[in-house]
């Protein structure tokens, strides 16, 4: 908006600047879209979490069933109540032993689950009922996350 105005000596000059009413239209059609904005950012945090929770589990398998297979194979031996799955996720990041100077690793390190911000867990053996939410600490056949949020689809994160 420009006004003009005269100095003392009779010239004019012109005066540039925002009235508190634009400063205030302005502001508030910015913290409507804010507002509209956040709802946007959260979701697709969310979704995020949800992509990194299914990698992981699917990594987590993926080893279980390769020690599983290694171990069936007769590379390495098991405890004989083991069945030959992993007595812990430890197991599966340290390795076993196939001879002198060689050893096979199933994980590089045992992530963190992106819902609880922990590497802890929930665990489920053989011996196990299929919806045991405490494990019997025999072997591990099946990871789960630990928390009790619900996902996108409507379904329990541990449910996964």
């Amino acid at each position: 908006m420009q006004t003009r105005l005269r100095n003392r000596f009779g010239k004019r000059w012109r005066q540039n600047g925002v009235t508190l009413l634009e400063l205030i239209i302005t502001i508030s059609i910015l913290m409507i879209l804010m507002g509209a904005a956040v709802p946007v950012v959260r979701l697709n945090v969310k979704r995020a979490k949800e992509v990194e929770l299914r990698r992981d589990l699917w990594e987590m398998r993926q080893a279980i069933d390769k020690y599983k297979e290694a171990a069936d194979t007769g590379k390495f031996r098991t405890k004989v109540d083991t069945q030959g799955y992993p007595p812990d996720l430890d197991t599966l990041v340290k390795g076993e032993d196939l001879g002198p100077d060689k050893k096979v690793r199933f994980l590089r390190r045992i992530p963190i689950d992106p819902m609880t911000g922990t590497n802890e867990w929930g665990l489920r053996s053989m011996q196990d009922e299929p919806d045991a939410a405490t494990w019997g600490g025999q072997n591990v056949f099946d990871v789960f996350s630990k928390s009790n949020g619900t996902g996108l689809d409507g379904t329990k994160y541990k449910d996964w």
